[in-house]
């Protein structure tokens, strides 16, 4: 039998193997060098100067913000809204609908990616900022529900079934009684949305157009030379990525202690 230390000693060794090429990119960004090196030349704070400097890499940080937020914000609404009916009203109906959320998750992202600029192509959203909302909001959308109908499935439906018995119609029960109580669960579907949608790279490729995000400017940097400017971007956003993990288990966490308290 494997021996607990020699199980943690695999993980931890999994971990570092996984993690050091990323974390490798951190000290790059403050290199003192011309170029990209490892180990960094000195220290220096030249590269996140010059992304900050550059017209061109701030209108990229600023349509994936817009991007982003929009998207995150439309995902978690649908979303909620469809992953209440999912968990309150089970029969084919609410099955179909999961598997249809669940769509863009399992198809990969370039034949979704084909998909949308056909269809986009026809309607005239390439290369315009609501065709990438829409199109971020499509691959947003399942890791919202995912979160959310475990969130709605947990709230007890006796709470519901009694603001109904005093006279409390629908939309106030939801607005008013199942919303506050799964409110951390949609902060969490907020933040894994924003991500998704900032880092998402390949369908923006097809359908940004002059409207280009940070991962299409970093990959098409990356293709016409190496600029050192990309590990200053990179450290952002493993840096915000970071926040958000943490964020997020910090919510999750205190709701399930809130709920156990409950129970107990």
């Amino acid at each position: 039998m494997i021996s607990r230390f020699a199980l943690s000693l695999w993980s931890l060794l999994v971990m570092v193997w996984l993690v050091a090429p990323v974390l490798i990119v951190v000290p790059m960004s403050f290199s003192a060098g011309s170029g990209v090196g490892f180990p960094p030349e000195g220290f220096s704070l030249q590269w996140y100067d010059r992304l900050l400097s550059d017209p061109m890499w701030l209108e990229a940080l600023q349509t994936s913000l817009v991007v982003a937020l929009c998207t995150s914000c439309i995902a978690v609404v649908a979303g909620t809204l469809a992953s209440y009916a999912i968990a309150r009203w089970p029969g084919r109906l609410s099955t179909l609908l999961r598997a249809a959320s669940m769509g863009p998750m399992v198809v990969p992202t370039i034949v979704l990616s084909v998909a949308i600029y056909l269809v986009w192509a026809k309607v005239g959203l390439i290369g315009t900022v609501p065709g990438l909302i829409i199109a971020h909001t499509t691959l947003a959308l399942p890791f919202v529900v995912l979160v959310m109908v475990n969130a709605v499935s947990s709230f007890d439906v006796r709470i519901e079934q009694a603001a109904s018995s005093l006279g409390a119609r629908q939309r106030i029960i939801l607005t008013r009684v199942v919303l506050p109580a799964i409110a951390p669960h949609a902060f969490v579907a907020w933040l894994f949305a924003f991500i998704v949608s900032f880092d998402e790279v390949v369908i923006s490729s097809f359908i940004a157009g002059t409207h280009i995000t940070v991962p299409v400017k970093m990959f098409s940097t990356l293709r016409n030379q190496i600029d050192p400017t990309i590990t200053a971007i990179s450290t952002i956003l493993i840096a915000v990525t970071l926040l958000v993990g943490v964020v997020a288990a910090v919510l999750l966490r205190r709701r399930l202690a809130s709920v156990v308290g409950t129970i107990h």
